[in-house]
């Protein structure tokens, strides 16, 4: 991939995605998004590739969107951007930046980790809340500061944040707008663990290799999408009807047996089974494009 301000490389099986604006603390830019979007769509693809650590350059983690101060941070790309704003619309408007990369990342069928080495705000926050797990510098500010810069929430965050840590919580910080630490974001549900700064990549690390050493990736990608899947399901019954299909078909597949065996025999698993394209296991992909996306992702 050629891209110029993130970087993206992939090692026993982890691809890792840096945002790499260090100078300008990683701001989020109509280019970053594009660049973002396009490594997620390729870690997905990778048979390699077995799960995502995304973190960010220098000593921030994303500070949020560039702001011009001439106008035109959230209406439209500067020109030099403009030809890598590939957003489209959707209901007959330019899509959102912020939620390209994060329906992007909910596309995903693979586990996505958040190693926030420092601050995140504003679409540097929002973007984390599909990824599965977030692991946050202890040092760090962070924040959903929409509503004191005269805009509302983005990334799909009406979405995704009150399912993360409830409507109480999610409420109280997009209200107010304030900025919040570590601590305080760890006692409302929004991060796993935080750590020391030094100590965010080797924890996030710890835990890809967990994953891509101990887990099938099939079976994987077929819970992840079944969990994210079922956030606005209206029955129990929907979640047994896929996970009914899901066993049914993994049953039938070579990782069961090598799962079942390297357990009794004691060792490290050797899954074979390939993702390729498409549902997992019979749990259809999620989230499905609405109609009025235009071009369709």
């Amino acid at each position: 991939m050629e891209t110029t301000e993130i970087r993206y490389q992939v090692a026993d099986r982890i691809a890792t995605i840096t945002l790499d604006r260090p100078e300008r603390r990683n701001a989020f830019t109509t280019t970053m998004a594009a660049e973002l979007v396009a490594a997620f769509t390729a870690a997905d693809a990778d048979d390699e590739v077995r799960v995502v650590v995304v973190t960010g350059a220098g000593g921030a983690f994303c500070v949020g969107a560039e702001l011009r101060p001439t106008g035109g941070t959230f209406d439209r790309p500067p020109d030099h951007a403009a030809a890598r704003d590939t957003r489209g619309t959707i209901g007959g408007v330019r899509r959102d930046g912020g939620g390209t990369v994060s329906l992007a990342i909910a596309a995903m069928r693979k586990p996505v980790i958040a190693a926030l080495n420092g601050s995140a705000v504003g679409v540097g926050l929002t973007m984390t809340l599909p990824m599965d797990i977030r692991i946050a510098a202890d040092d760090g500010k962070y924040g959903f500061p929409f509503v004191r810069r005269g805009i509302a929430p983005e990334a799909a965050s009406g979405w995704f944040l009150p399912r993360v840590v409830g409507i109480g919580q999610a409420m109280e910080w997009v209200a107010t707008g304030r900025i919040f630490d570590a601590a305080e974001a760890l006692r409302g549900g929004l991060f796993s663990r935080i750590v020391p700064p030094d100590q965010v990549l080797p924890v996030a690390y710890g835990i890809a290799s967990d994953i891509a050493v101990n887990t099938s990736g099939v079976a994987s990608g077929a819970a992840r999408q079944l969990l994210w899947s079922m956030l606005g399901a209206a029955s129990p019954w929907d979640s047994h009807r896929w996970e009914s299909a899901a066993l049914r078909e993994l049953a039938a597949g070579p990782d069961v047996q090598e799962g079942v065996a390297s357990f009794l025999e004691r060792r490290p698993p050797r899954f074979a089974a390939r993702l390729g394209p498409g549902g997992v296991a019979g749990v259809p992909r999620w989230p499905q494009p609405p109609a009025d996306v235009d071009p369709p992702p």
